[in-house]
């Protein structure tokens, strides 16, 4: 038996590092000890981490910054529940992680961003790098630090090296994405004038949505997130000077007046926020959409009609950053969540394309001026054939 296992892991091993020779490769783990003095920690109080591929040929002196994703924290319960994990804890995040897609090292799979400087910045604040309480609880030791870990970071790129960058991209995913919006025209701010530096969010455009039990879900959860982590005095003033701070965590109150140039890729049935903002358990008890949630070609008519409803709520929400010059665009009608870090829907032959245009190439396009990019597609689910709609396990 012993004999059987060891052999079914071996091939586990080889097969992973086929996958990943195919297609992307592994980045060893940079731990920012200097920033545990500046109070820029994790969540535990450990140094914040990030994993960086050197740049190379004409790519030297160009930067493509990643922010992680994995949601948020919103009080004390839920951040001790993250504390010991990769999400709050720089010591229990994997030594090798790999990059492909976006941060792939192989022009035929990247051609424009391939030789690029790429970061992956770990996340292990919750708190989408916005928070900064000098107290520290005796009864839960939480650091609530995400801003000062933002700056540290960048305080540590800087000296090795992105001070003399041509050209910075600054991006994320999911929670990371939101970061991006958030801390676009700051990131502008800490880099020379002469850098040419742009945004790019992938799935962090969240709307303030109500549940299928017609409750403001998720605009609490933000509200306690601001709270816990007093967010507030780190988020953009051209938002917070409006009144509601928690009304900030939402792209659509943030993003028109974002200066820095700033690119939004999103699915429009993001499959995060049909599970977690439109349908989350607490406004679903008896489970009805599990099956849903998990497979979309699982739903039924009713739950198709709402989650037709979310499309177009998500739709109105992106009005007030269409036909701006400095925006960019690349809205379909999948059901995923981060397009940008995977192969498969970044470029491949079979990755999703609005009029016949990868993600890769829009991207690229807008990042180069290249040509204006704004594509929404207008069809409804499950009109795009190149979608890579995802299934997730239970």
């Amino acid at each position: 038996m012993v004999y059987k296992n060891s052999g079914v892991s071996l091939f586990l091993l080889i097969w992973t590092l086929v996958i990943v020779g195919a297609n992307g490769y592994f980045v060893g783990i940079t731990y920012v000890d200097n920033a545990v003095a500046k109070g820029a920690v994790c969540l535990d109080g450990s140094p914040p981490a990030y994993h960086m591929a050197p740049g190379f040929g004409s790519g030297v002196n160009n930067w493509l910054i990643l922010l992680e994703g994995g949601a948020w924290c919103n009080n004390a319960t839920t951040c001790l529940a993250r504390k010991n994990t990769r999400l709050g804890s720089s010591k229990e995040m994997v030594k090798q992680l790999s990059f492909s897609g976006f941060l792939s090292d192989k022009e035929k799979f990247n051609p424009d961003f391939f030789n690029w400087n790429k970061v992956k910045v770990r996340y292990c604040d919750g708190s989408s790098f916005t928070g900064d309480v000098e107290a520290v609880d005796p009864a839960t030791n939480l650091y609530y630090r995400g801003q000062r870990i933002f700056n540290a970071v960048v305080d540590d790129l800087l000296e090795k090296g992105m001070k003399n960058a041509q050209n910075a991209l600054l991006s994320g995913c999911s929670a990371g994405g939101l970061s991006v919006i958030l801390h676009c025209d700051k990131f502008r701010e800490l880099l020379p004038q002469s850098t040419k530096v742009k945004c790019m969010a992938d799935a962090g455009f969240f709307i303030n949505a109500k549940t299928i039990a017609g409750t403001e879900y998720i605009k609490e959860f933000f509200s306690d997130v601001v709270t816990t982590h007093q967010s507030a005095k780190n988020l953009p003033a051209s938002c917070t000077s409006k009144g509601d701070s928690t009304l900030c965590f939402f792209p659509q109150n943030v993003a028109p007046q974002v200066t820095t140039p700033l690119f939004i890729l999103n699915a429009a049935y993001d499959s995060y926020q049909v599970k977690n903002i439109l349908a989350p358990g607490i406004a679903d008890p008896h489970g009805t959409w599990h099956d849903c949630k998990l497979d979309i070609t699982k739903c039924s008519d009713t739950q198709l009609q709402a989650i037709q409803g979310f499309r177009k709520e998500f739709l109105n929400a992106i009005k007030g950053v269409e036909g701006s010059p400095t925006k960019g665009l690349f809205i379909n009608s999948c059901y995923s969540h981060c397009q940008s870090g995977m192969q498969e829907t970044w470029l491949r032959e079979d990755s999703p394309v609005l009029d016949n245009m990868s993600i890769s190439k829009a991207v690229g396009d807008w990042y180069f001026d290249r040509g204006t990019v704004q594509k929404i597609e207008q069809c409804e689910y499950p009109c795009d054939k190149s979608c890579h709609n995802r299934v997730f396990t239970d």
